[in-house]
This record gives C-alpha cells, structure tokens and sequence, in this order.
C-alpha cells in the first residue's frame, strides 16, 4: 500500500461525517459544505442566527463545525473550505454573536472585569474555590454507568482535541509564558509518547465505557451547550487578539484539574471502569507540576512582558468557569430527576437515572 493509500486510511478512520443540522444556520452551512469550496451563496454567511449563540442549538454546532475545518475536518468536506470567503464571513458573525453574548453572561455573573497585573493570580484562586454544583463530587459518589457515558459523550469532542487549541498560543508568547506554555503542552501530549497523549488516553477510556473512540462520533447527542466549551476556546486560540485569555483559560483548567480528575478516578475505580482509569490518572499526576508552572511562568511570563492583558486572563478564566457552570446545571439538572443529559439518550435505562442529594460546591470538570 503507497504512503497516500495509507494516510487516507487512516484519516478515513478518525476523520467523522458532518453531523445532523439542527436548524437554518447548519442546514445551509451543510448543504454548502458538500459541495465545491467557492459555491456558498452570500445569503448563507449573512443570514440571521435564531438561537442563542452559547446555550443554542444551531449556532453553537455551526460555530464548532466551521471551528472543525481547522482542526481534523469531516469526510466528504474539501480541505479547500477552511479559507473559504464565505465560511470565514458565516464565521465571523457567529463569533461576533458569541462574544457578544458571552461578555453579557460574565458582566452579569462576576461584574466589572478590571483587574491589575498584580491581582490576577489571586483573581484565578478566588475562582478556583468559588462555590457552584460539584458534578464531579456527586459523580465520584452516586454517578452510575449510564452518568459516566453521558459525561464521556458530552466532553468527547473538547477532550478528543486536547491541548490542540492551546498550542495556537505558542507562536504568540515569547520568553517565560512561551516556554511553560510549551512545557505544559508538552505534558499533554504525553511527553512525545503517543499512547500517553491525554487525547489519545480519552479515547480509551470512550471505549472502555463501551463508547465509539472517536472525538466526533457522538456530535448528534451533544447539546450546543456542551460544544460551547470547545467553541470557547478554539476562538481564544484561532485570534491573536484573545492570547490573553486563552493562557486564563487554560491556568485555570490546570489548577483544577487535580482535585476534579481525583474525584473521578473514585467513581471510575467503583463502578469497576478500571479501562478509563489511566486518562484521569494521567491529569492527576502531571498537573500538580502543571499548576504551578501556569501561574508563576506562563500568566506571570506573560504580564510581565504584557501587563495590558491582565484584564484578558482574568476574562479568560471566567469564561471558562462561566461555560462549566453552566453544564454542571444542565447535567445534575436533568439526572437529578431520572432523565438523559444528551439530546438524545444512548443507552437508556430508567434505573441508571436515580435522584441523589448533591452538595453544592465548585464542580470544574
């Protein structure tokens, strides 16, 4: 077989089909991207979003689909699309609409965000141990089977690019922030090891729950709200102007990430779903390390040499707390009361679903 028979093979079998539309925006945004990149009218870049841009539907698949032409793309979808004029237009104002609404979300739950180069590492711990619903606290103690699938689908497409929208800040940074970022991505990327890279580990742990490994292949279950957390962040990362918020973002996924990943390898470990271990195993112990380079090298790196950006890496940080609160709601919201968290449950069964007192407390996952 030549080296091109396999590189097709083997895209063939990561690369996932374009998902169900699920309104006007995706409908027409598919039916484009079928066809011959240059061929999207400019009625379809231009045309009004009737949902809301974070906690939608349609919008927030159409911003992740056209997010995903940068990363693996979709089968039957030309590469040439990626830099098409009237995908980067649609683009564009899906992310104006983003922003828009995400800056109202943050203002309205945190209020002004001013904050001084020197108050920002305080800023990122007064958010680590603020308080919301512990999903990962009530997963570790009464999640069941079906709890952990659910959850594995809704994180598969953040969790199957790992690191990836991060490592777009590198070419931006310079000195400190630039070399702990790299050495944080590094880490990610399983010290150069393919079987450790912490995306490669999760999907593992998707099929050791019984699920397809793929990152793409439960997009038709995944609500907007859920692909919102990767919208976030491949926005931060596709714009040198959020550079700043994108090194928020990711400190502050670091300095939780011990005690949240901790709580899940409990619930793994009961439920006997020894398979999914080692990626939350993984976070536990190279994060440790990781928080602590995120904070004193990468955010203090970078306002050292970019103190104009504190206000960034702090808006950053909440966003992503914003996001998480969010889906922690919508998750124990409908489990709580015995339903699926999924646009569509897989794997039904009433009496995986059982009402659990839940304690609030802070749940980043």
């Amino acid at each position: 077989m030549s080296t091109s028979e396999l590189s097709a093979t083997d895209l063939a079998s990561d690369v996932c089909e374009l998902p169900q539309a699920r309104g006007p925006v995706t409908e027409s945004l598919f039916k484009a991207l079928v066809r011959s990149p240059g061929s999207m009218s400019d009625a379809v870049a231009d045309q009004l979003f009737v949902d809301c841009p974070l906690f939608g539907e349609d919008t927030p698949l159409a911003l992740y689909s056209l997010y995903e032409l940068h990363y693996r793309g979709f089968l039957n979808v030309a590469e040439g699309w990626e830099w098409d004029s009237n995908c980067l237009e649609l683009r564009r104002n899906l992310e104006r609409a983003f922003i828009r609404q995400l800056r109202h979300e943050v203002k309205t739950l945190y209020g002004s965000v001013t904050v001084a180069p020197d108050d920002v590492v305080q800023a990122l711990r007064e958010l680590m141990t603020s308080a919301g619903p512990s999903l990962s606290t009530f997963m570790s103690v009464d999640g069941t089977p079906q709890h952990m699938r659910e959850f594995g689908i809704h994180r598969s497409p953040y969790q199957g690019k790992e690191a990836d929208p991060h490592t777009w800040a590198i070419p931006r940074l310079k000195g400190q922030s630039k070399a702990a970022l790299v050495l944080i991505q590094f880490g990610e990327y399983g010290d150069g090891q393919t079987s450790k890279m912490h995306a490669e580990l999760f999907s593992d742990a998707l099929e050791a729950m019984g699920l397809e490994r793929r990152c793409g292949a439960h997009l038709d279950a995944v609500p907007g709200a859920s692909l919102s957390a990767v919208n976030l962040v491949s926005l931060f990362g596709l714009h040198r102007r959020w550079r700043g918020a994108l090194i928020g973002h990711l400190a502050l996924f670091e300095m939780c990430a011990v005690d949240l990943m901790s709580h899940q390898v409990d619930a793994m470990r009961r439920l006997g779903m020894d398979g999914a271990i080692p990626f939350y195993e993984a976070h536990v112990a190279s994060d440790v390390a990781h928080e602590r380079i995120a904070l004193n090298e990468m955010v203090g790196g970078l306002l050292v040499d970019e103190p104009s950006l504190s206000d960034d890496v702090v808006f950053g940080a909440r966003a992503l707390d914003l996001i998480e609160r969010k889906f922690a709601e919508r998750l124990l919201s409908a489990w709580s009361v015995g339903e699926s968290s999924l646009r569509r449950c897989e794997q039904q069964s009433p009496r995986d679903f059982q009402a659990s007192a839940m304690t609030p407390m802070f749940f980043l996952t």
